[in-house]
């Protein structure tokens, strides 16, 4: 294990999910903060003054990035020189997240991103890492494409898969063939507060953009083989998705029905299945890593968005409610936090692995 501590930036720090990435790093093991850069209207402006009104989660700014000075995210030749690899969580369209990332993975700076943009990149992994770090290797290709020494982009999937994948990933030898998601998805999700969407209270909206077509397609990625060309997406489970916006602040909760095509397992195997489920973060020890990844509950009430969202930190993944469906073979309901497992932390905990094996030497 290395010793030294490295710089990394965030790209996007004022956003909400940047402010997650600040909090999370402001005191961290492996990692220092060194840059915060955002759009040019907070360019130059102390790190405080730049969020301003806008600082959206309940603990307060951490003192020692409070008077950070934000560097334009754009301004790629400075922002490098100053770290060892960056956060990337911009907001800004496709094509703009494109450029910007390979702008920097070819100035020699790895990015870890939250963004969307290179997910299907069939070089450039899309991690969780309980689940698929052999990806990773994937990088390599990558790199050659790019003309890189050790720059490259690694991404984390959408917030909204990572409360159903880790329960059905560990049942997929079974031949789950088929499963049907409705996710009820946090406010945050959409980088916003209850106090600032009044459109919510008492309400709730059967339409997040693009969230559907992100729900069914990236678990095949995740699921996908190592090929010659890069990731090749798997073609089963068929999943059908729902998404729909609820009035909570944090977590998103997906209800699933699954079907199997050879022995289906009894209630009780999948359950022990599932509780002693553990992956590469778990033998590493990684420092964001939950120690029990899935956390199943008896109760009948259980998970709760309110209640169980922050299992583990906030970086486990709760279950309940497995029971017979009278069409497929079981249902239940699975929680994640979004802004944590899903988003930044997510994020965290694959830089802590691409460390850990070297892909930041």
């Amino acid at each position: 294990m290395q010793n030294k501590k490295l710089k990394c930036g965030i790209i996007g720090a004022t956003g909400m999910v940047g402010q997650r990435f600040v909090t999370l790093l402001a005191d961290h093991p492996y990692f220092e903060i060194a840059v915060l850069a955002a759009s040019p209207s907070s360019a130059g402006k102390r790190y405080g003054e730049a969020v301003g009104g806008r600082w959206k989660l309940s603990s307060p700014i951490p003192e020692g990035v409070k008077d950070m000075v934000v560097m334009d995210a754009a301004d790629v030749e400075g922002v490098s020189a100053l770290v060892d690899f960056v956060f990337c969580a911009v907001n800004m369209n496709k094509d703009e997240i494109l450029k910007l990332e390979e702008a920097y993975a070819k100035a020699e700076t790895p990015v870890v991103s939250n963004n969307s943009a290179n997910r299907w990149t069939s070089d450039v992994p899309m991690v969780i890492p309980e689940i698929n770090p052999r990806h990773l290797s994937v990088i390599e290709l990558q790199k050659r494409r790019l003309g890189t020494r050790r720059g490259f982009i690694a991404v984390k999937p959408n917030c909204s898969i990572q409360s159903f994948v880790p329960a059905l990933t560990p049942l997929l030898h079974f031949g789950v063939t088929k499963a049907v998601v409705t996710t009820f998805q946090a406010v945050s999700g959409a980088g916003k507060t209850l106090a600032d969407w009044p459109e919510i209270h008492d309400n709730v909206i059967p339409y997040i953009g693009g969230e559907e077509e992100k729900t069914e397609k990236e678990p095949l990625k995740i699921w996908g083989r190592l090929a010659e060309t890069g990731i090749q997406p798997a073609t089963e489970p068929i999943i059908t998705a729902q998404c729909i916006r609820v009035p909570v602040s944090d977590g998103h909760l997906a209800a699933v029905s699954l079907a199997f095509n050879r022995i289906k397992p009894s209630k009780e195997e999948i359950i022990e299945i599932w509780r002693s489920y553990r992956g590469e973060p778990q033998e590493l020890q990684l420092p964001s890593a939950p120690k029990h990844f899935i956390t199943y509950f008896d109760d009948v009430d259980r998970p709760q968005t309110g209640v169980d969202r922050t299992v583990e930190n906030g970086m486990g993944i709760s279950v309940g409610r497995l029971r017979e469906d009278s069409i497929f073979d079981y249902k239940f309901v699975c929680l994640s936090h979004n802004t944590l497992r899903g988003a930044a932390g997510g994020a965290v905990l694959i830089a802590e692995m691409l460390y850990r094996k070297g892909y930041f030497d």
